[in-house]
């Protein structure tokens, strides 16, 4: 079973992404803030990190940069979720390392079928 770390601070959001994932067949664990997050990640090395970028204490970008800082952060998928939508944020997030990136609003199919391509690709 893959496990899938999944770091957003909007409660309703975190609850969808948590039972869509458990759904798909994903061991899940969640942070609600990107410090907790990229803590998990380090400390849990889960084959997949959803990561929000508007977070309290670290924002995704920051999570992301210093997670592919770290020797063995590297090695962990990224996929950004979040509600910044503009082409100079989609680049910013690839340079910073990002493997995939979906803006808000998704469709749950969609986010499965990424999650699925890019632990497929980690394979």
């Amino acid at each position: 079973m893959t496990r899938i770390l999944i770091v957003e601070d909007e409660p309703d959001v975190l609850l969808l992404l948590e039972n869509r994932v458990r759904g798909a067949g994903h061991e899940v664990m969640s942070a609600s803030d990107g410090e907790r997050g990229l803590e998990l990640a380090l400390e849990e090395r889960p084959d997949l990190v959803i990561l929000d970028w508007m977070m309290p204490k670290l924002d995704g970008i920051e999570v992301l940069e210093r997670l592919r800082a770290d020797g063995p952060g590297r090695d962990i998928k990224v996929l950004m979720l979040t509600a910044r939508s503009q082409q100079k944020d989609v680049e910013r997030a690839f340079a910073a390392g990002a493997d995939d990136y979906i803006v808000k609003p998704f469709s749950s199919r969609e986010l499965i079928e990424r999650i699925a391509a890019l632990l497929t690709a980690a394979a």
